[in-house]
């Protein structure tokens, strides 16, 4: 927990930063000369930070904003008329799996497409508890290629936890725990921004809290947050409260920033619950913690059949060891009654939509599968990831288990966008319309229809509160000296085009983008160029070298 004595520096930091807002407005430069790359000339500029939006020009020389507001007589090679165009800093996501995109052996599919479309210049990776200790060789690897985004790594108490003990469901031993910590540790050196971890998902959730706070305390140490999809949402095993407890709890212990991924109340037995877990994390606040979370606009989370039905002792040891269960008449009678309780958890195998791409369900309900194959629900669902684990360990295409979920109620979701330590993510996944839509969605949606938020809190939650939340160095704001990550749009054809039935299809309105001063997009269409970097962190204290 942070100390008393770290608040004044915070004010005095709040207010070096509006001092920097208001010379900006005002037309200060970063540099004496007049001549530039590109000027956006007469935009409303939302600037990221609560401050209300001013009509005015952005000025861009190399990789950097120069100007912001009224910048006089300045030249540029390139001006862009944005004249009732929304100017802001390019959008934030701080939740993704971009990991199909930017991991492609094609050099076109790497510039992130999906993301670029909704004015997105920079992704986390590495989350959900699945970013590799190898921060550095991995972050060098993707820069290297050719990314049209920024990426923001973390270290994953998965991989963490499965290079010592593999798949197994039990607690290390001394000497296994330090491995652990050393793994993390290293990850931190390396540049990661934070431990993620996703206790929900084995072998994950095989962690007791004592543990994972010990791990979690070789990144606190090291200036980094626990960035957690918490172990239950639901009601699947210490409840939805009890696990928002458990991760401010890791938290505090362990001496570190909680931001809770993807917040949400997941299920028919939690709805409503949003009023709860929003006052759990205001009385965290009130004592000093920094506590945070992030939240897509969609009433349907995405996940797998495995993580959303099987019982999580059934899954130890992993897929082989899963497939020798089912095959004991015995042990898959259980297996099959544990699964009827979380598919009513789920809203029923109607609300579990079949999303991988390039399988015979593909598109279909778990419900509409079953009746295809003229068997019980829970059968087909074990069919199919029979079928998934069977490729994998023949060398095959797997992973045709993803579905969508639809278990959200409204009401919470909107509650929790209202929130003052809320920021938008688009936990973005192969099948999921929220890889392609989630930013122009919530615009959509959330702004211009339903009014539940407004503009200004749009655009806040998707960019400098969120790089504030993950200390990003000159990312977030429309300032001078700050990396020119710019995003222009059309606040009347801004909108996503992506659906359930037509889950990636590339989003509309935005006019430019900016990713380190490089033009992305131009006159709404891609330029394919890769200007995107690894945002490593500076090597903290106590790290070799």
């Amino acid at each position: 927990m942070p100390s008393t004595a770290s608040f004044p520096v915070r004010r005095a930091i709040g207010a070096l930063a509006a001092g920097a807002a208001l010379i900006a407005v005002t037309g200060a430069t970063a540099h004496p000369d007049k001549a530039v790359d590109v000027i956006i000339r007469g935009g409303t500029i939302h600037d990221g930070s609560p401050d209300k939006p001013v009509v005015g020009d952005v000025a861009i020389r190399g990789d950097r904003i120069v100007a912001v507001g009224r910048i006089g007589n300045m030249t540029a090679r390139r001006v862009i008329d944005a004249k009732g165009m929304i100017v802001a800093p390019g959008f934030i996501d701080p939740h993704t799996h971009a990991d199909s995109f930017l991991r492609s052996s094609d050099p076109a599919a790497r510039i992130n497409a999906a993301w670029l479309h909704q004015g997105v210049t920079t992704v986390m990776i590495g989350v959900d508890g699945n970013g590799t200790p190898d921060v550095a060789a991995d972050s060098g690897k993707l820069a290297a290629s050719g990314i049209g985004t920024n990426i923001v790594p973390f270290v994953g108490f998965g991989p963490v936890r499965q290079r010592v003990l593999g798949q197994d469901a039990r607690a290390p031993s001394a000497t296994e725990l330090d491995a652990m910590k050393t793994l993390v540790a290293k990850g931190m050196c390396e540049g990661a921004v934070g431990l993620s971890a996703g206790l929900f998902y084995a072998p994950q959730s095989f962690a007791t809290t004592d543990e994972v706070v010990a791990v979690a305390r070789e990144a606190a140490i090291r200036g980094g947050l626990y960035d957690t999809h918490q172990r239950d949402e639901s009601s699947y095993s210490i409840g939805l409260l009890g696990s928002v407890e458990e991760a401010i709890a890791i938290g505090r212990r362990a001496g570190m920033p909680v931001h809770f991924a993807h917040l949400k109340a997941l299920g028919v037995d939690v709805h409503g619950q949003a009023g709860a877990v929003i006052a759990a994390i205001d009385a965290a606040r009130r004592t000093g913690m920094e506590v945070t979370a992030d939240q897509y606009p969609w009433l349907a989370s995405g996940s797998n059949l495995d993580a959303s039905l099987l019982p999580r002792w059934a899954v130890d040891g992993g897929g082989a060891a899963l497939l020798k269960r089912l095959d004991d008449r015995a042990t898959l009678a259980r297996i099959r009654g544990e699964m009827q309780e979380n598919l009513r958890r789920r809203g029923g195998p109607g609300a579990l939509l079949l999303i991988a791409e390039g399988f015979p369900w593909t598109g279909k309900t778990v419900a509409a599968v079953a009746d295809e194959w003229k068997m019980d629900s829970r059968d087909a669902a074990l069919r199919i990831i029979r079928q998934s684990i069977e490729a994998k360990i023949g060398g095959q295409k797997g992973g045709g288990t993803a579905v969508a979920s639809f278990n959200m109620a409204q009401a919470d979701v909107d509650l929790l966008m209202q929130q003052p330590w809320m920021v938008t993510s688009s936990d973005g996944s192969d099948g999921h319309p929220r890889m392609f839509a989630t930013f122009p969605e919530k615009y959509v949606r959330y702004v211009r229809e339903r009014r539940v938020i407004d503009v200004a809190t749009f655009i806040r939650q998707s960019t400098g509160r969120t790089a504030d939340i993950y200390k990003l160095d000159r990312r977030g704001y429309l300032r001078p000296g700050f990396f020119a990550d710019i995003v222009v749009l059309d606040p009347a054809g801004y909108a996503p085009r992506a659906d359930y039935v037509r889950p990636r299809e590339l989003s509309v309105g935005v006019q430019s983008l900016f990713v380190n001063g490089a033009l992305a997009l131009d006159d709404g269409r891609t330029t394919g160029v890769a200007a995107g970097r690894a945002l490593l962190r500076p090597r903290p204290p106590g790290c070799p070298g």
